[in-house]
């Protein structure tokens, strides 16, 4: 068997058991490879949380590798095959917690650029790193903090790359050029209780709110556009009552959630959920949480250079997608013009026995550099 540097490194961070915020330090096993490469490393800590600003080079374009080394908890041990934090390879996939999200795709990226920079100390621009171990926890102390940082600084960044694992059957059919923002409520219906024989005398909150649901789940909120699908707008829990079958309950509680699109705001969206509320009369408590908000990278040059190099790697014209959950791309949007995620196949994410197939972790390695190289690699001179 040949041996790959991708995968070694891959299994070096698996066995660091980084389960979020935790690091395991993950980020300065990543120092100790990018600095004899020329990045200047500096951490930034923020409650708990580590994160890692390498950069080589001061000249544009600015093409940032972005990812995590935080992973999400193991869930029951004793369901996986093998244990989730010893990489181990059977019938030709590598097993462990983060192996597809996302450290094979941290371990692509650095092996990339140390193969880059080896063919092209002379390249264009900077190359630099924006990793963090909160992306799978709360993410107020990440990349979040990282990028505030950038922009008072006044550093800019032109492209980035996120690793997230965004492949869906195969390795590059699928990337993803933008995401949809998470808009939360949690809505409190008022009524009156009562015993259940003497409604007159009580007002029956579940009863009020009926018609109003009905429109929030069958209005059309936008039509979406060309890279998404109209927004929605779904209810994930409801609960009214004292679990008595003769007591009218005096109040509704509902947990909703929007996942919108570039095609909508989050103001709008709020104005038009309270205005149907109010106008079927309803007595009611509304708060509201903002988690993300939507971001979308047109067609342009990183999702050229990058569908330039899946092509090239694997002969698949890969598909801009703007499916699936928040990123940490929804910070780095709001200081950079072009943001794209690329990684491998998610279909095992999160789940007991995550893995990846080994035939993909140097292609992935692959595509990365080509893409470096598509962007920064020099002219060449004439002769």
């Amino acid at each position: 068997m040949t041996f790959s540097r991708t995968l070694a490194l891959t299994e070096k961070l698996i066995a660091l058991s980084s389960i979020t915020p935790d690091d395991k330090g993950c980020q300065q096993h990543l120092i100790d490879l990018l600095s004899p490469l020329g990045f200047a490393c500096e951490t930034i800590e923020s409650n708990g949380v580590t994160n890692l600003w390498a950069r080589k080079g001061s000249a544009s374009p600015v093409f940032v590798f972005a990812g995590h080394t935080d992973v999400v908890p193991t869930g029951p041990v004793e369901q996986w095959q093998s244990q989730p934090f010893i990489p181990t390879q059977r019938n030709g996939k590598l097993y462990g917690r983060g192996a597809a999200d996302m450290k094979t795709s941290i371990a692509a990226m650095v092996v990339a650029c140390e193969e880059f920079i080896a063919e092209h100390p002379d390249h264009t621009g900077s190359i630099a790193f924006l990793i963090t171990s909160d992306e799978e926890g709360p993410a107020t102390d990440g990349t979040v903090v990282v990028c505030r940082l950038l922009e008072e600084r006044g550093e800019k960044i032109d492209y980035c790359l996120v690793g997230e694992p965004t492949s869906a059957n195969v390795l590059g059919d699928m990337i993803k050029n933008g995401r949809r923002g998470s808009l939360s409520g949690k809505l409190l219906i008022k009524g009156i209780q009562g015993h259940i024989a003497y409604p007159q005398l009580a007002r029956n909150p579940i009863h009020q709110s009926a018609p109003a649901l009905a429109e929030l789940a069958a209005e059309q909120w936008d039509a979406g556009n060309e890279y998404y699908l109209p927004t929605s707008w779904q209810m994930s829990n409801i609960h009214a009552g004292t679990g008595a079958n003769n007591v009218i309950p005096g109040e509704l509680a509902i947990d909703f959630n929007f996942r919108f699109s570039t095609a909508s705001t989050a103001e709008g969206l709020k104005a038009r959920v309270h205005a149907i509320l109010d106008r079927h009369g309803l007595e009611y408590d509304l708060a509201w949480t903002l988690s993300g908000l939507p971001f979308l990278t047109p067609r342009g040059t990183l999702s050229d250079a990058l569908s330039s190099a899946i092509l090239t790697e694997t002969g698949l014209h890969t598909e801009l997608s703007t499916t699936g959950g928040t990123s940490d791309g929804r910070f780095i949007a709001r200081i950079c013009p072009q943001v794209i995620e690329f990684g491998p196949p998610n279909a095992s994410i999160h789940k007991i026995d995550e893995h990846i197939d080994v035939r993909f972790i140097d292609p992935l390695k692959n595509i990365y550099r080509r893409t470096l190289d598509n962007l920064l690699a020099p002219a060449p001179h004439n002769t």
